[in-house]
């Protein structure tokens, strides 16, 4: 007897509509086949299923078992399967006697005594399902809050295989797990790590409120123990808060690949991730047989930290080029392609020289120029603000902590990026995504600007790309003074913040 089952596969992050087809010939030597290109974990999920089954009380067949995961060519991996094959194999020796399944997706792994353990993607399953028009999904229990998220859907959690068998035969139904209130939970998250901690640095403070306010890059360069670190993390706190649509994608992601913590339905803070200078360039831009996401798609809708930044490997550095561009990582492999979203905005921090202290003289000058040309002239041309952050005297880390805050810094960003939506065409359409002729409309210099900004083209030799980059951050200094003109004081301030291209 041949039964069909919902489940999903994984492209990236994105879940494509599988059918589990299960086949119990009615006679023929005991023999069980997967086809449709299976790994390693799903040729084995066999032997888990069998245990599952026959521990939970039910018959498992004796005769021929054909198992398709169709489409045929797309590859399959985990032990995603366990469950829909169960149920199909149940469905065809008449174990599972209702119809039940046929408006319902199915996902999870099966420990041998038949409880459910979770997997990667349910959120996306779960939109996959809703683009079908499914009437529902049956998840692990650990996996349905993040399913929750999505909504539009009816998420059943179970927590172990007889638990679906009951639920389809209708002698014990599942509850439908309540769908979560995704803008509640966004409006209530809070920042790790507040400003107002930071003792001085007002200067710096003032550049990453222009860099979270206008989406742009950021490089701190100062010696250790100045809070670049600290800074870094706490700039997540400063940036709008997440959408929902946002938090729906960045949480997906997560989901892929493996990394939402048990219980938690969605993701409410702007990711921060902060590789180690060591990670290769899969580390970095994902990859993989079948390819994953790496950090720079775990930064997206956030923030991507690389600190120490010329330690990092200079392959891996340049890697990063295409996304700061184009806001996504294109993984190229002989079967698929595969796009992973990546926006993120590049806070990256590092010491003048290896010793962490700025020159003194003409030999640790040099140090500090063979250090600092470890980043290439083209990333660093990507980079829109570079920024000194000084030693803090000890009179303002003696006295009390009355600085500029986070909250004052992201009502600012707020006010800020609420105008330049209005003006560019959306929320994601920072100042920093605005191209030449937009920025030729929208970031309109005066003459004594223009003026400004030709002896600082001439005088320093900055690059057409720094030529648009300076104009993109005096787009958002002005907007942050609610004006539309951009005036040579914003000029000047966007330069300041470009001086460091002469030692690249």
């Amino acid at each position: 007897m041949l039964a069909q089952v919902h489940s999903f596969v994984l492209q990236g992050i994105e879940a494509v509509g599988c059918e589990i087809e299960v086949d119990v010939a009615d006679r023929g030597l005991a023999k069980t086949t997967i086809v449709g290109l299976p790994d390693a974990s799903v040729k084995e999920s066999i032997e888990r299923v069998r245990s599952a089954i026959l521990n939970c009380g039910f018959p498992f067949p004796t005769n021929r078992l054909l198992v398709n995961l169709a489409p045929a060519d797309l590859k399959k991996e985990g032990p995603v399967y366990d469950l829909p094959i169960a149920v199909g194999l149940l469905l065809a020796n008449q174990t599972i006697d209702t119809r039940r399944h046929k408006r319902l997706m199915f996902a999870g792994e099966l420990a041998l005594d038949g409880r459910l353990r979770p997997v990667k993607g349910i959120i996306s399953m779960a939109m996959c399902a809703a683009k079908m028009g499914l009437d529902g999904i049956i998840v692990p229990l650990d996996n349905a809050p993040e399913a929750s998220a999505v909504g539009g859907i009816d998420v059943y959690p179970a927590d172990s295989l007889a638990s679906v068998v009951a639920h389809l035969n209708e002698l014990r139904r599942m509850d439908v797990y309540p769908e979560l209130d995704a803008d509640d939970q966004l409006a209530g998250a809070m920042p790790d790590i507040d400003f107002a901690d930071v003792r001085g640095q007002e200067s710096v403070k003032r550049a990453i409120t222009i860099a979270a306010a206008g989406g742009h890059n950021l490089l701190m360069i100062g010696p250790a123990g100045t809070g670049k670190t600290m800074m870094a993390k706490a700039l997540a706190g400063v940036l709008p808060p997440l959408s929902r649509d946002e938090a729906l994608q960045t949480t997906s992601i997560y989901s892929a690949a493996g990394l939402i913590p048990r219980g938690t339905s969605l993701l409410t803070q702007r990711p921060v991730r902060t590789p180690h200078h060591t990670a290769s360039s899969p580390a970095i831009i994902g990859g993989g047989t079948i390819p994953r996401p790496g950090e720079a798609s775990l930064a997206h809708h956030g923030i991507l930290f690389l600190d120490e930044m010329p330690e990092f490997n200079r392959t891996v550095l340049e890697t990063l080029r295409q996304p700061l561009e184009d806001g996504h990582v294109t993984v190229a492999r002989a079967h698929s392609t595969i796009r992973f979203p990546a926006r993120f905005m590049l806070v990256a921090a590092m010491n003048p020289t290896p010793s962490g202290e700025f020159a003194t003289d003409e030999a640790s000058q040099k140090q500090m120029d063979k250090y600092l040309s470890r980043i290439s002239g083209p990333l660093a041309d990507r980079i829109d603000i570079h920024i000194e952050v000084p030693r803090v005297p000890f009179k303002q880390l003696q006295g009390k902590a009355d600085g500029t805050s986070t909250a004052q810094m992201r009502d600012a960003v707020i006010k800020t990026r609420q105008l330049s939506t209005r003006r560019n065409g959306g929320p994601l359409r920072t100042n920093a995504t605005l191209k030449g002729r937009e920025l030729d409309k929208l970031a309109l210099l005066d003459e004594p600007a223009l003026n400004l900004l030709k002896q600082a083209m001439t005088e320093l030799g900055l690059s057409a790309r720094a030529y648009d980059k300076i104009r993109r951050v005096s787009r958002t200094v002005a907007d942050l003074e609610g004006v539309e003109t951009i005036t040579a004081q914003h000029v000047g301030e966007a330069i300041q913040y470009r001086l460091l291209d002469r030692k690249f």
